[in-house]
């Protein structure tokens, strides 16, 4: 790829093209375009890629403020996001070059809530852990595994029309939960935000008309809560240790935002001391994890009641 040959030619380049549906492009005249595309990118050669771009496709793909400087990408106009969050790119660097960025609102809001609700499942009924047993035989060898799904207090696995829900983080992929929790049989609250104490008067012009519990006493009163917020400042390590203590010791935690948001650190304490039942994620602090760079991967997690899955960007 060269520089743009005129200034009504793009050169369009495409990160991670392996993750979505093959992208075309009508631009109108007097405009043309070249379009690179790469199944996946490595950060070792990320900046020899986007040099001549004008205009970057991307998912994940962390766009920091040397990526983003006129050294790097002297060309870029544009940036455009396959996924909800745009925490992977140097919003103020952008904003400084006047680059604009765009996201995908909406995108795979089915796909995504239903995870969310299989994950619960997978932590509440210690589904991989069953599993595991079985396919080694325990169950020929002691008899039963029911008491491997008892809780702390030697109490079954609440059932759907047990549970009361709290849910973090009321976008589309939060409505769309709430709505297959209440399908279910689940009692759900909709949480204010952290730190607010009336949490409707903070939502003065809502269009939904949903009525907010204050976010400490979701917490308090939930048996499942499922996090569902973008990163920024105001969200990381929003939940560690005093909101875990908080918690009831049956809760279940399902975590589909992104990592940083909850504090894995405290997480495992909380799993291990059995603050809350159990935990299910497919995010992390650092990614990719891998038990060299994270702490929920780290040998002494195994025994937890941790449901873990790689981000599978649900295309």
């Amino acid at each position: 790829m060269s520089p743009p040959s005129s200034p009504t030619h793009h050169n369009i380049v495409i990160l991670q093209g392996q993750y979505y549906k093959p992208l075309e492009f009508d631009l109108p005249p007097p405009f043309t375009h070249t379009t690179t595309v790469y199944p996946e990118t490595p950060l070792s050669e990320l900046h020899s890629r986007i040099h001549d771009a004008t205009i970057i496709v991307t998912s994940v793909t962390p766009l920091d403020a040397v990526a983003l400087s006129p050294q790097v990408t002297p060309y870029l106009q544009f940036i455009a996001v396959v996924a909800v969050g745009t925490d992977s790119i140097d919003l103020d660097a952008c904003r400084k070059r006047g680059i604009v960025v765009s996201n995908t609102p909406n995108a795979n809001v089915e796909a995504v809530s239903e995870h969310a609700i299989a994950l619960y499942f997978a932590a509440r009924r210690r589904v991989l852990e069953m599993h595991s047993l079985t396919r080694a035989g325990e169950w020929a060898n002691r008899g039963t595994l029911m008491f491997d799904m008892l809780d702390r207090d030697r109490q079954p696995p609440l059932t759907c029309e047990d549970e009361v829900v709290g849910i973090i983080g009321y976008g589309a992929i939060g409505k769309r939960i709430a709505k297959l929790a209440q399908s279910l049989g689940m009692k759900v609250l909709i949480s204010g935000r952290k730190g607010v104490t009336d949490p409707n008067a903070s939502h003065p012009t809502q269009s939904d008309q949903v009525q907010r519990t204050p976010f400490d006493e979701v917490l308090k009163k939930s048996t499942v809560l499922f996090i569902a917020v973008p990163r920024t400042n105001s969200t990381l390590n929003m939940i560690s240790t005093p909101e875990l203590q908080s918690m009831s010791h049956q809760a279940v935690l399902v975590n589909v935002s992104r990592g940083g948001i909850v504090d894995e650190a405290a997480l495992v304490t909380a799993l291990k001391e059995r603050w809350i039942m159990g935990a299910a994620t497919d995010v992390f602090a650092k990614e990719p994890a891998s038990p060299q760079n994270s702490l929920l991967l780290a040998e002494d997690t195994k025994d937890l009641n941790l449901t873990m899955l790689v981000d599978m960007m649900y295309i």
